[in-house]
């Protein structure tokens, strides 16, 4: 493990077989390809490769392929995800449910499209009785393209 810039002990990458481990999503709606870096309990870098044959672009839009913003927002979802779990030591089971339960100040700066790369930032802001809360940017080419405060629930499942 190597040293973070805060201090603390970096864990080490994800590639896609450990993220399949830690996300309970598959094909079409799994938004992460490559977790970057984790520090449990303060932050993760993930990336999502944007291909031209996505299921959504032949519909969003067949002119003008553009990703809908809401898949970015679950893309920065399941990176937050992904970190709490590692910050958990736990990996999802059929016992408990994490929800994305709302976004704030969510903006969308720039489309994203076939050929990008989004990295996902998130940042753990606080954790209280199962809530949990993050800031997230996504980035194309060091340039903002969404951003928001997310919040997250784990729940027994019903």
């Amino acid at each position: 493990m190597s040293e973070s810039r805060t201090g603390g002990a970096t864990d080490t990458r994800m590639d896609i077989h450990q993220i399949l481990d830690y996300l309970p999503h598959r094909f079409p709606i799994l938004l992460v390809d490559r977790v970057l870096e984790v520090v449990p309990g303060e932050r993760i870098i993930a990336l999502k490769n944007v291909s031209v044959n996505e299921p959504f672009f032949p519909g969003h839009y067949p002119h003008h392929p553009v990703m809908p913003g809401v898949l970015i927002v679950e893309a920065m979802a399941q990176t937050a995800a992904i970190l709490s779990f590692k910050t958990m030591d736990s990996k999802p089971d059929d016992k408990s449910v994490y929800y994305f339960v709302g976004i704030d100040n969510a903006r969308f700066k720039k489309p994203v499209g076939p050929g990008d790369q989004l990295v996902i930032e998130v940042v753990l802001k606080a954790n209280k009785r199962g809530i949990w809360k993050f800031s997230a940017v996504a980035k194309v080419d060091d340039q903002i393209v969404a951003e928001g405060d997310l919040i997250c629930a784990v729940r027994p499942t019903p």
